[in-house]
């Protein structure tokens, strides 16, 4: 894709954003949507929320990863600010959210209302800050490099242009250990050169969405040696128009988390380490799930990879486990399913979802 296109499409998705989509029943695909139901916990934090915060959401899933007090966290293409006040919320008053976006009419919506979250929370002074940017051309913010404990991103990045950019300079942004965390749309084949043009599947984040397969392979070039899924969705396409257009093209919902994390190797090897979770993490007292083919019951042994076991060493997480064993003797490979294709298992069935 040629430099030429670039500032039509940038300009394309800041009218769509800033001025055909007014709130979430103006979408035409589920793409914006997660089907699964929120839980209580969740549904309290988002009725917290602005009213006019929320209706301007167009995410497709929630990036409220755990462990988040006192966090310093960089969202990637807030748009409103939905995701940035929620986080604001679970860091507390010592942490500190940033949200990026380039649509001035959303961060217009989300700027108006720092003083009002900070006063629901009960904060003497908000703790977020928005800045007008490319989350494509970051290096030109001041932001510093690793000045970010957690980065988001919520349906946003498959609307760059350059995605290879906007994943390295998150690497170049968070501080050792620290994680990127995002929602985001993927196709299960490359998407038509013709389909890319179309501004409204480009504007309802289908026409620029990844290949899953090259997106694992980018994430690694860009320094996230280990992608982790966490979850996914189908996507409906409720659109006829849009149906035809796209034709056989299937998409997902999902959620990756990605970590800067030193020593990680290319495959999950075995070297009999165990991991337990030892609980105190709010909202995660029995279990914590580490990814989707991962999850950790408190006070039970684990048997984890080399990559595993360094995951969690080396990152926040490490508070909440216990690891036994070192890397000194390898037993070949660990056998956890991870690299099977989220396209290739059943699609889940919604369960009440909802836009959030």
């Amino acid at each position: 894709m040629n430099d030429n296109r670039q500032p039509d499409i940038h300009s394309e998705v800041q009218r769509y954003y800033g001025e055909t989509l007014e709130t979430t029943d103006d979408l035409k695909t589920t793409a914006c949507c997660t089907a699964a139901a929120p839980s209580d916990y969740v549904k309290e934090l988002l009725a917290g929320v602005h009213a006019e915060v929320s209706a301007r959401y167009y995410g497709c899933g929630l990036v409220l990863p755990e462990a988040l007090a006192g966090l310093r966290i960089l969202d990637l293409g807030c748009g409103a600010g939905r995701d940035v006040y929620v986080l604001s919320r679970l860091v507390g008053p010592a942490g500190r959210v940033v949200g990026v976006d380039m649509t001035p009419e959303q961060l217009e919506v989300a700027k108006r209302h720092r003083a009002w979250h900070a006063d629901a929370y009960g904060y003497d002074q908000s703790n977020v800050e928005f800045i007008e940017g490319n989350i494509e051309r970051l290096d030109e913010t001041d932001l510093d490099d690793g000045a970010f404990d957690l980065i988001v991103s919520n349906c946003v990045i498959n609307l760059a242009v350059d995605k290879a950019a906007v994943l390295r300079s998150a690497y170049r942004l968070l501080s050792p250990g620290g994680e990127m965390y995002f929602s985001d749309i993927y196709a299960d084949r490359r998407i038509p050169a013709e389909l890319m043009n179309d501004p409204v599947l480009y504007g309802e984040c289908l026409s620029g969405a990844m290949y899953w397969n090259d997106f694992e392979r980018l994430a690694i070039e860009c320094g996230f040696s280990d992608p982790r899924l966490v979850e996914n969705e189908s996507v409906e396409i409720t659109d006829p128009a849009i149906q035809t257009l796209l034709g056989d093209v299937r998409f997902q919902s999902a959620t990756y988390r990605l970590f800067r994390a030193d020593g990680l190797e290319a495959g999950q090897e075995n070297y009999g380490q165990m991991a337990t979770y030892l609980g105190g993490i709010a909202e995660h007292p029995d279990n914590l799930r580490l990814d989707a083919q991962l999850t950790f019951v408190r006070g039970q042994q684990t048997p984890v990879s080399g990559n595993t076991a360094q995951i969690i060493t080396s990152t926040r997480f490490s508070d909440y486990f216990e690891i036994i064993g070192d890397e000194s003797e390898h037993l070949g490979a660990f056998n956890d399913n991870s690299e099977a294709s989220f396209f290739a298992a059943p699609a889940q069935q919604p369960t009440g979802g909802s836009c959030c």
